[in-house]
C-alpha cells in the first residue's frame, strides 16, 4: 500500500557509538532517535536484527526470528542490577570506528552470561513472571532456537547436519535428553532473547512516541546452519542423506558480480509450504511485526521466480529461474495478519511478472540514485521516471557510499552526473544526492548515515560476494552535529517530508 510522504535514515544498530566495541540498544541508540526526531525524520531503517554467524552478516543468521545478543546494552543491564560497575570497569578499549567482532564476542558474551546468572538469583517475582510470559509467548520459535544454540555450542560450533544422526534428524528421545542435560545453556539463550526483546521494545516505543517508525529487513532466505532449517527441514530442499542443501540460492551475473552471487542458502520446498498454507512464513512475518513497524522484503523478485544453483557449483553462473508462489503466499499472509506494511526490494533482474506481483499488492519498490546515471533518459532510477509509491535511496548497505561511488567514476561519468545535477555542490556530491532524493516524488526517501556525513569508501557497510570484512563501520559520538541536524531538517521541511502538524 502507498505510505505517506516521509524521509529517514538507514543505520544498523551495530554502527552506533559505544564503549563496548559494537553499537547497542543503550544510551546512544536513544540519542540517535533524538537526532531523527529533531531533524524532522519519520523513519529509521535497520538491517536484519538476528544473531549472526560466520562473516557477521545480518543476512545469514542462526534464526530468522531471534534477536542478536551482541546488541544488548551492558549499561542497561547495569541499571537493572544484573551487572555492576566493576563488571564494566574491566572492559578493555575497543576500536571506535569499526566493530572488532571477535574481540566483542570474547568480552561481551561472558558478561551476558554473568547477567543471566545474576537474574536467576536476584530477579524479583514480577521479573520472573515477565520472563516466563515471554518464553511462553515466543515458545513457537524460542524453544527450538535455544536448544539449537545450546547443541551448537556443545558441538564446538559445528553445523547441525554434521551432528550425530539422532540430533541432526531430531529424534524426540535424543532431544528430550539434551533439553535436560543442557538446561543451563538453554536458559542462558532464553534470557538473552528476553533481554534483547525487552531492550528493543523499549527503544521502539521511544521511537514511536517521537513519531518515528522503524523499517526492519526480512531476508528472503535463511542460513542453512540455522534453527529454522534444523527444526523444519521439510520446508527446504535438502539432500536426504547428508542434510546439505540440494540446491543453493543466489542471483545470476549482475551489477555487483560478473559471476553472479552464490549465497549458498537452501532453496525452499514451496510445494510443502503451500500444503500447510505457508504457516512458517506467517509466523516469520508475525515475529517481524513484534520488532518493527514496516518490513522491507529483501530480494523480492525471488517470490516471483528464484535463481536455483545445484549443489557443487562454485559460482552462480550455471543456475536457472524457477517460478515461486508469491501471489498465493502474500494472499495467505494478508488473510492471516491483515494489512501488509511491506516494502519491496525489487532490484536486480526485474521482469514484468515481478512488477505485476509487486503492484498486485501495491508494495512500494526501491529506487537507487547511484544507478540513475549513464544509460539515458529511460533509466528507471532517474527521478523523473518515478511513481509516487516507491522508496528512493542515495545508496543502500550493498552500495559504496555516495562519495566513494562518485570518486571512482571516470571524469566523463562525473561530468555526466554534474550535467544532470546542474553543478556539484561545494559541500560535496553527497548533498546533491540527498537533495535529489528528498526532492523527488517518491513517497519515502532514505539516506544512509554515511552519506549524511559525506564519508568515503572506508565507511562502506558491505561488499556483496565478499564473505569477510563487512558490517563493521561505526560512527562516533559527536558526528551528528547540530549544524547537520539543522540542514537536514531544513531540507526535509522544504521538500514536504516533515510531519504535517
Amino acid at each position: 500500500m502507498p505510505f505517506p510522504r516521509a524521509s529517514g535514515l538507514l543505520l544498523h544498530p551495530t554502527s552506533l557509538p559505544s564503549q563496548f566495541g559494537i553499537g547497542d540498544l543503550g544510551p546512544e541508540a536513544y540519542r540517535f532517535v533524538d537526532f531523527l526526531s529533531e531533524s524532522a525524520q519519520q523513519l529509521w531503517q535497520v538491517l536484519p536484527l538476528g544473531p549472526t554467524g560466520y562473516g557477521n552478516s545480518p543476512y545469514m543468521c542462526y534464526s530468522a526470528m531471534a534477536g542478536n545478543p551482541l546488541l544488548i546494552s551492558l549499561e542497561v543491564l547495569r541499571e537493572q542490577g544484573l551487572l555492576n560497575d566493576s563488571d564494566l570497569a574491566s572492559v578493555p578499549a575497543f576500536p571506535r570506528d569499526k566493530v572488532a567482532y571477535e574481540q566483542v564476542v570474547s568480552v561481551k558474551l561472558p558478561l551476558l552470561r554473568r547477567a543471566s546468572e545474576n537474574f536467576r538469583t536476584v530477579a524479583s517475582p514480577a521479573q520472573r513472571q515477565e520472563f516466563q510470559a515471554f518464553c511462553q509467548s515466543k515458545a513457537q520459535w524460542l524453544d527450538e532456537y535455544a536448544l539449537f544454540m545450546a547443541l551448537k555450542e556443545a558441538h564446538q560450533g559445528q553445523p547441525w547436519h554434521t551432528w550425530k544422526p539422532e540430533l541432526a534428524r531430531r529424534q524426540p528421545e535424543a532431544l528430550h535428553q539434551c533439553w535436560q542435560r543442557l538446561a543451563g545453556e538453554i536458559f542462558w539463550h532464553q534470557f538473552m532473547q528476553f533481554e534483547f526483546f525487552r531492550q528493543w521494545s523499549r527503544l521502539r516505543q521511544y521511537a514511536n512516541s517521537a513519531g518515528i517508525l522503524i523499517i526492519g529487513d526480512i531476508p528472503i532466505y535463511v542460513a542453512h546452519d540455522s534453527a529454522d532449517v534444523w527444526a523444519h527441514p521439510e520446508n527446504f530442499q535438502l539432500d536426504p542423506t547428508t542434510g546439505a542443501p540440494a540446491f543453493m540460492a543466489g542471483v545470476p551475473p549482475d551489477y555487483f558480480s560478473d559471476t553472479g552471487q552464490l549465497w549458498g542458502n537452501p532453496i525452499y520446498n514451496w510445494e510443502q509450504m503451500k500444503r500447510d498454507r505457508f504457516q512458517w512464513w506467517v509466523q516469520r512475518f508475525q515475529a517481524m511485526l513484534d520488532y518493527v513497524d514496516l518490513i522491507r522484503v529483501d530480494h523480492f523478485r525471488g517470490f516471483q521466480a528464484y535463481w536455483q544453483v545445484e549443489q557443487g557449483e562454485t559460482t552462480a553462473i550455471n543456475g536457472q529461474w524457477i517460478e515461486a508462489p508469491g501471489t498465493e503466499l502474500f494472499e495467505v499472509i494478508a488473510q492471516e495478519l491483515g494489512h501488509l506494511p511491506i516494502l519491496a526490494e525489487d532490484l536486480g533482474v526485474i521482469t514484468p511478472e515481478v512488477e505485476a506481483l509487486r503492484d498486485r499488492f501495491a508494495f512500494p519498490g526501491m529506487k537507487i540514485l547511484q544507478f540513475a546515471f549513464g544509460s539515458g533518459a529511460g533509466n528507471p532510477f532517474l527521478p523523473f521516471n518515478y511513481s509516487r509509491n516507491c522508496l528512493v535511496y542515495t545508496g543502500t548497505h550493498d552500495n559504496d557510499t555516495t562519495v566513494g561511488w562518485f570518486n571512482q567514476l571516470s571524469s566523463h561519468e562525473q561530468a555526466a552526473v554534474a550535467e544532470y545535477l546542474g553543478c556539484i555542490c561545494a559541500d560535496g556530491i553527497h548533498w546533491d544526492l540527498v537533495r535529489l532524493a528528498l526532492s523527488s516524488i517518491a513517497n519515502q526517501a532514505i539516506i544512509p548515515v554515511q552519506d549524511l556525513l559525506g564519508l568515503g569508501s572506508e565507511a562502506r557497510m558491505n561488499f556483496p560476494s565478499t564473505a569477510e570484512g563487512n558490517w563493521a563501520w561505526r560512527y562516533q559520538s559527536g558526528d551528528l552535529t547540530e549544524p547537520l541536524r539543522d540542514r537536514l531538517k531544513s531540507l526535509t521541511h522544504g521538500y514536504g517530508r516533515a510531519h504535517s502538524s
